[in-house]
């Protein structure tokens, strides 16, 4: 009799975790919309167009947030446009839906040279060896090389390239 409470109470909980759980998809199964507005998108880059295939990209995680390939593609726009920060934030949310993607992790981690984190991309660096299984893995082939060139030389900004104002000391007589 005085487990009648507990026992209602575990009932109701598991039947509550199991209606949510089968009303969600797997990983693994992605709007078919949000895989053609990718294709799009790859079109649209092909073609020169990054401000479109962004565009496309996001319309494309708006219909299935789960899409991981458009992601790395938004991360791979951000690095052809010098913006290393997002490309890392893009990637970071592709690994948090699939944690050992070999091309994320590379990207990543060549956004992070691209940033001057040498040190967090030998960790990715680290991680891609650990799960490449063949002898010779490309991803950490790429991001070695990478790694071993460095970061590419820092861009002036425009207060490091204007002069300094002069003022004109007039003689008093």
């Amino acid at each position: 009799m005085r487990y009648t409470p507990v026992a209602c109470a575990l009932a109701l909980a598991l039947a509550a975790v199991s209606s949510s759980v089968t009303g969600q998809r797997p990983d693994h199964q992605v709007d078919a919309r949000s895989v053609a507005l990718v294709e799009r998108a790859a079109a649209a880059r092909t073609a020169g167009d990054l401000n479109g295939a962004t565009d496309l990209l996001e319309t494309a995680l708006a219909v299935d947030p789960r899409n991981r390939s458009a992601f790395i593609a938004l991360a791979g726009i951000a690095q052809a446009q010098q913006l290393p920060g997002k490309a890392i934030r893009m990637y970071r949310e592709a690994l948090l839906l699939e944690p050992t993607d070999l091309a994320a992790l590379k990207g990543q981690g060549e956004a992070l040279v691209q940033k001057g984190a040498i040190a967090k991309a030998r960790e990715n660096l680290a991680r891609i060896k650990g799960l490449c299984s063949a002898a010779t893995c490309a991803e950490a082939t790429t991001l070695a090389a990478v790694i071993d060139k460095g970061p590419p030389p820092t861009a002036l900004s425009a207060k490091a390239v204007t002069p300094a104002p002069t003022v004109a000391v007039e003689a008093v007589e």
